[in-house]
C-alpha cells in the first residue's frame, strides 16, 4: 500500500525508472546525500526497505534519517525492517499456521471476519524436516562395480537390488552392479550405472511413503492453510531442503511488485536462513514469532547493527574444501565476538569464492552469532545465476537495478569498499582440512591431529571436549555380530556416517569431491562396514541428479552411501536406532562411538543416545572416516584400508585432485540441472495432489487428534490491555547451568518411550511405533508442553546428573519437569528459571519459549542469553532478567529452593533495574532485556500473538 502513492508517500521525490520506462524504483541516490555512499551494502538494502515502506505508522521518516546516519546511529536507534517475504519449514512453521488459525477463532469470538486474518507478507511453507531414516540400504550382496559400461538393450529394465542387476537388459552382464538411484516421482528414476529405467525405486521411495503416513494429519492441515489463507504458498514434501529450495527456487534477488522493483529480502523460522545472504540477499532467521508479525503485517524491529567488514586476502589452499573455509572463517569470526552484529565480506579475496562456498560460509553464520553474513552481488554472481533459471532479461534487469542503486560489488576495486564499525582480515590461505567435536561445532580438530586430539578427549574430565576413560579402559574390544559375522568395536569406531542436506550439499565441489573419492575407494578395493549406519539425504534433487549425471552415484550407494530421500533427517535427530547387536556392544563396553555427518549441529546425543562423540566434517571426510571405521586414525601414517588382496590403500592414494573436482564441476554441474529440476518441482505431488483438506474459513480441530490442537494462547482474550503483574512467592522451577541449548528446552527429536508426552500419546491409544517426533508433533501444544525441558541431556543443578528431572520444592520429590509442574499449577505457584550464560543458545525454536510459557514460567534469570532466544522469550510475555554484571546465583548464594518475589512497575520500560526479594532474605537486582518500547508493549499485552490479535480487535 506505500508503493508510490503520490498523495500519500512522503519519498515520491525518490521515485526513478530504469532505461526502459517501465519498471519503478526508489532510488536513494537521489537523496543526493554523501553518506549513502559510505554505507555498507545491507545496511543499503534496509534503508530502501525503509524509504519504500514509509508509511507514518509502523515505519517513519525518521526511521529513514536514522538508517541513513548509521554510522552515528548504529547499537543505538531502533528502527523497522519490512522484509519482502517470510520462509517456514514445517517444523517451526506449523505452529506459525496453528495460531494463525487458532487467531481466526478467537477474532471470530469477537464478531470480527475470520478472513481477514491471512498473511500480508508473501509467506512460503516447506515441508521438509518431517522426513525420518527408516530405511538406509537396500539388500543383497555387496559388489565392486567395474569402470566400463555396458551398452544396454533398448526398452531393458534396471533393477532395484544392491550389488547386482537381475532384471532386463542387464541381466546377462552377471556380477555387474546397478545399485539404483532410490529416488522420488519428482526426480529421475535412472539407474546410474546403466542410465535405464528402476522399476523399484526402494529405500528414497519407501522412506517417503513411510514420512507420508507417519505425517498424513499434518499435511492435510498444511493443505488446508494452501486454500484457506491467502499468499502461502506450499511446498509439498519430498521436494527438497528448505535452505536449498531458498536458494535454487524461491530467491529473486530483484523482486517485483505493483510496478515496482526492489531488492529481495527474507526472514525465515530458522536460523540458517543467513545461506541466502551469499546471494546477494538478505535474510536472517527469526523465530515463529516474531515470523507471524511479519506475515500478518508488522517490520521486524532491530537495533540499528553495527557492521563488521570481513576483508578476504590470500588464495585458497589447493586442499582445502569450502567446509575448511567455513570452519577457518567461523573460528576467526567467533574469537572476534561479533555476537548480533551484521558481517559483510569484501576484499579481493571473495572474487575466489563460488556462490555455493558463499552460501555455505553464510550458512555458518548462526554458529559464530552474528545475525548476516552477507555477500553483495558481483560478477562472479551473475555468472553463478546464468547457470540457474534466470533468464537473459531478469539478468539486465537486476544488474541494471543493483548497479543504479549501488548495490553492485567489484571486490577488486577497493575504492568502492564502504566504512564498516570494524574491519577483520583472513587470509584464505591459512585454511586446512579441519573437523568440529566431538561435542561442540566451534571445537575444531585438524585432520593431521584427530588421533591425538580423540585420545586426549578420553583422558580429559568430563565436559566440552573431555570422556574421562579410565586408562586400562580404553583399549577395549567389543566383539559382536552382524548380518552372521563378527566384527568389534572399540573407542573412536564409527557407528554413523551421513552425508545430508543444508550446510555442504549445496556447493558441487564438496559432494562431487566424495563422490570421486568413492569411486577411487571401491576402485582400489575398499569397503565400509555393513554396520556402520550410512546415508545420503541431498538437499533437493539437483544434487542427485550431477551426482548420478557424473557417473560417482552408483560408487556412493556401493559403499552405503544412497539416497533415502530429501529433507533434514540426521541433523535434526531423526536417525532410526543402530542395529541391537551395535548398541549392546556400545552399552556392554562403555565405548565411545562416533558419528561423522556433513551438517551443521552436532550437540552430545543428537544423532542417537549411545553416540557420544559426534563431528561434523566435509562430504568427502565423512566418506574416508566411513572406509575407515574409526576417527582414531591418522590418516598420513595409517592406511584408510586394506583390500581382500592384503594391500594397504592410504588416503592420498584416493583422494581426488582440484583439477578433477573443477572438471567435472565444469562439465556435469550446468543450467539444464536446474531447468530440468524447477519443472519436475512444478509438476507436483501425486500425494499432495489426492490428499483431501477442509475447504472451511475456520479450521475444524479434531479433538482426537494428536498432532493439530488449537493453541490456548488467546484463552480469556479481551480488548482491554492488564497493567504489568508482579510475580510473587515464585519457585524455580529448574537451577541451570551455562550454555543450555534450546535442544534441552524444547528437543526436536524422537519421543522416549518413558516420558510425559509418551505417557500423553499413550493415553491418546498410540504406539511407540507411531510417537513419531517432538517436531512433528509441533501443531499440539499437549505433547510440546509435556517435551518442554525433556531433553536426556539437561543438566539440571537440582538433580545433580543429566536428565529431565526436577525437584518439587515444596514435596521435595524428584519428579518429571512436566508432573512437577502440574503440581505447582495445581497449587497456584508462579514459576521461574535460573540459569547461567548464553541461556537459549543453538537453533531457533519458538517451543523454547512458547513451551515455558505454558508451563507457567513468568521469567528467566541468566547471566546472558542468545539474543534470539531473548526475543521469543519477550514475544511469549517472560520477562528475561538479566544479572547484573559480575554476580550470578553462585556469587550471591542462591541455593535456588527460596522463594522468589520480583515486582513489575506499571510505567515497565526497556533495560530497567528490578529488585529480587527471597524467602532467606536475600535482595539482589536484575535488568530487564527489553530492548525497546515495543518489547515492553508486547510483554504487558502478554505477548506478540495477542499484541496482534488485540489490534485487529
Amino acid at each position: 500500500s506505500s508503493l508510490g502513492s503520490k498523495e500519500e508517500h512522503p519519498f515520491n521525490h525518490l521515485i526513478d525508472t530504469l532505461k526502459d520506462g517501465d519498471r519503478k524504483y526508489f532510488n536513494p541516490q537521489k537523496l543526493n546525500d554523501a553518506r549513502y555512499n559510505k554505507l555498507p551494502l545491507s545496511i543499503r538494502v534496509l534503508l530502501e526497505a525503509a524509504i519504500r515502506k514509509c508509511d507514518g505508522f509502523y515505519v517513519k521518516e525518521e526511521d529513514v534519517h536514522n538508517i541513513l546516519d548509521w554510522s552515528e546511529q548504529q547499537n543505538v536507534a531502533e528502527v523497522p525492517f519490512p522484509p519482502a517475504r517470510v520462509l517456514l519449514q514445517d517444523f517451526t512453521g506449523i505452529p506459525a499456521m496453528v495460531d494463525l488459525a487458532a487467531m481466526r477463532d478467537a477474532v471470530t469470538k469477537h464478531g470480527v471476519d475470520p478472513g481477514l486474518v491471512n498473511p500480508v507478507c508473501p509467506t512460503d511453507l516447506i515441508v521438509d524436516h518431517s522426513l525420518q531414516i527408516d530405511l538406509n540400504k537396500c539388500q543383497g550382496p555387496p559388489s565392486r562395480p567395474s569402470p566400463a559400461r555396458p551398452t544396454p538393450r533398448r526398452g531393458s529394465q534396471c533393477g532395484g537390488e544392491r550389488g547386482s542387476c537381475s532384471k532386463g537388459g542387464c541381466s546377462d552382464t552377471p556380477g555387474r552392479p546397478a545399485t539404483a538411484v532410490q529416488q522420488i516421482e519428482n526426480t529421475p528414476l535412472l539407474c546410474p550405472f546403466h542410465l535405464q529405467p528402476v522399476s523399484e525405486p526402494e529405500t528414497a521411495l519407501k522412506n517417503q511413503e513411510l514420512e507420508l503416513i507417519r505425517n498424513k494429519e499434518r499435511l492435510q492441515f498444511f493443505k488446508w492453510c494452501s486454500k484457506a489463507f491467502k499468499n502461502v504458498n506450499v511446498v509439498a514434501p519430498d521436494v527438497g531442503a528448505v535452505h536449498q529450495l531458498n536458494l535454487e527456487y524461491l530467491s529473486r534477488v530483484v523482486q517485483e511488485s505493483q510496478g515496482f522493483i526492489y531488492p529481495d529480502s527474507v526472514v525465515g523460522t530458522d536460523s540458517h536462513t543467513t545461506m541466502i545472504n551469499g546471494l546477494g540477499i538478505l535474510g536472517w532467521g527469526v523465530g515463529g514469532i516474531e515470523s507471524e508479525a511479519v506475515m500478518l503485517g508488522q517490520p521486524i524491529s532491530l537495533t540499528l547493527p553495527q557492521v563488521v567488514g570481513c576483508r578476504l586476502v590470500g588464495s585458497v589452499n589447493i586442499l582445502a574444501t569450502s567446509i575448511d573455509i567455513v570452519l577457518g572463517i567461523t573460528k576467526h569470526l567467533r574469537q572476534a565476538g561479533i555476537a548480533g552484529k551484521f558481517v559483510e565480506f569484501f576484499g579481493p579475496g571473495v572474487s575466489q569464492l563460488s556462490v555455493p562456498d558463499r552460501t555455505t560460509i553464510a550458512n555458518m553464520c548462526p554458529e559464530y552469532n552474528a545475525t548476516v553474513s552477507f555477500f553483495p552481488v558481483d560478477h562472479v554472481t551473475l555468472k553463478h545465476f546464468k547457470q540457474t533459471n534466470f533468464t537473459e532479461e531478469k539478468l539486465e534487469l537486476l544488474e541494471a537495478y543493483l548497479k543504479a542503486v549501488k548495490l553492485f560489488r567489484n571486490y577488486e576495486d577497493s575504492s568502492e569498499d564502504p566504512q564498516y564499525s570494524e574491519v577483520i582480515e583472513i587470509n584464505l590461505s591459512s585454511m586446512v582440512p579441519h573437523v568440529s567435536g566431538p561435542k561442540r561445532p566451534q571445537d575444531r580438530v585438524a585432520v593431521s591431529s584427530m588421533k591425538e586430539d580423540f585420545q586426549s578427549c578420553l583422558n580429559e574430565k568430563v565436559g566440552f571436549k573431555g570422556f574421562h576413560i579410565s586408562k586400562e579402559k580404553q583399549e577395549s574390544l567389543v566383539p559382536f555380530l552382524h548380518g552372521g559375522q563378527e566384527y568389534e568395536l572399540a573407542h573412536g569406531s564409527v557407528v554413523i556416517a551421513a552425508v545430508i542436506s543444508c550446510t555442504n550439499n549445496c556447493n558441487p565441489s564438496v559432494m562431487l569431491t566424495a563422490g570421486l573419492l568413492a569411486k577411487k575407494a571401491v576402485e582400489a578395493g575398499l569397503i565400509v562396514k555393513p554396520y556402520i549406519r550410512t546415508s545420503l539425504a541431498p538437499g533437493s534433487g539437483m544434487v542427485t541428479h550431477y551426482l548420478n549425471t557424473s557417473g560417482v552415484l552408483p560408487y556412493l550407494s556401493q559403499l552405503g552411501f544412497e539416497v533415502i530421500g530429501y529433507g533434514c533427517a540426521t541433523c535434526v535427530g531423526n536417525t532410526a536406532p543402530l542395529p541391537e547387536t551395535v548398541s549392546e556392544a556400545i552399552k556392554e563396553g562403555d565405548l565411545v562411538a562416533c558419528g561423522v555427518l556433513s551438517g551443521n549441529r552436532h550437540f552430545e546425543g543428537r544423532l542417537c543416545d549411545c553416540v557420544r562423540a559426534n563431528y561434523l566434517a566435509s562430504p568427502p571426510l565423512v566418506v574416508a572416516y566411513a572406509i575407515a571405521g574409526t576417527v582414531s586414525i591418522n590418516f598420513e601414517k595409517e592406511p584408510l584400508g586394506v583390500t581382500s588382496e592384503g594391500k594397504e590403500v592410504y588416503l592420498r592414494d584416493v583422494w581426488p585432485t582440484r583439477e578433477e573436482v573443477q572438471q567435472i564441476e565444469q562439465d556435469k554441474v550446468i543450467s539444464s540441472i536446474f531447468t530440468e529440476l524447477r519443472a519436475r518441482r512444478e509438476k507436483g505431488n501425486t500425494f499432495w495432489d489426492n490428499l483431501e483438506c477442509p475447504e472451511s474459513v475456520v479450521f475444524p480441530w479434531d479433538p482426537k487428534s494428536t498432532y493439530i490442537r488449537s493453541p490456548s494462547f488467546f484463552n480469556k482474550l479481551c480488548k482491554e490491555v492488564q497493567p504489568p503483574q508482579s510475580i510473587e512467592n515464585a519457585h524455580a522451577l529448574l537451577f541451570l547451568g551455562d550454555k543450555v541449548t534450546t535442544d534441552h528446552i524444547s528437543p526436536a527429536g524422537s519421543i522416549a518411550r518413558v516420558s510425559a508426552a509418551a505417557r500423553y500419546l499413550l493415553s491418546k491409544r498410540l504406539t511407540p511405533r507411531e510417537f513419531n517426533s517432538y517436531g512433528a508433533r509441533r501443531g499440539n501444544d499437549a505433547v510440546m508442553t509435556r517435551g518442554t525441558f525433556a531433553s536426556i541431556k539437561l543438566q539440571n543443578r537440582f538433580i545433580g546428573k543429566p536428565g529431565p528431572k526436577t525437584v518439587h520444592i515444596p514435596s521435595g520429590q524428584t519428579l518429571d519437569v512436566f508432573e512437577a509442574v502440574e503440581r505447582y499449577q495445581r497449587d497456584g505457584v508462579p514459576l521461574i528459571i535460573l540459569a547461567g550464560k548464553q541461556y537459549g543458545s543453538g537453533n531457533s525454536r519458538d517451543w523454547a519459549a512458547k513451551g515455558p510459557y505454558l508451563l507457567g514460567v513468568r521469567a528467566v534469570i541468566a547471566e546472558s542469553f542468545e539474543k534470539m532466544h531473548k526475543n521469543h522469550l519477550v514475544g511469549m510475555g517472560i520477562a528475561p532478567l538479566q544479572f547484573l554484571p559480575g554476580q550470578s546465583a553462585d556469587s550471591l548464594e542462591l541455593c535456588g529452593k527460596e522463594k522468589f518475589t520480583i515486582t513489575l512497575p506499571e510505567d515497565l520500560s526497556p533495560k530497567q533495574i528490578l529488585t529480587v526479594k527471597t524467602s532467606s532474605g536475600k535482595t539482589f537486582s536484575v535488568t530487564t532485556l527489553f530492548d525497546s518500547e515495543m518489547d515492553v508493549a508486547f510483554y504487558r499485552h502478554g505477548g506478540l500473538l495477542r499484541y496482534v490479535a488485540r489490534t485487529m480487535l
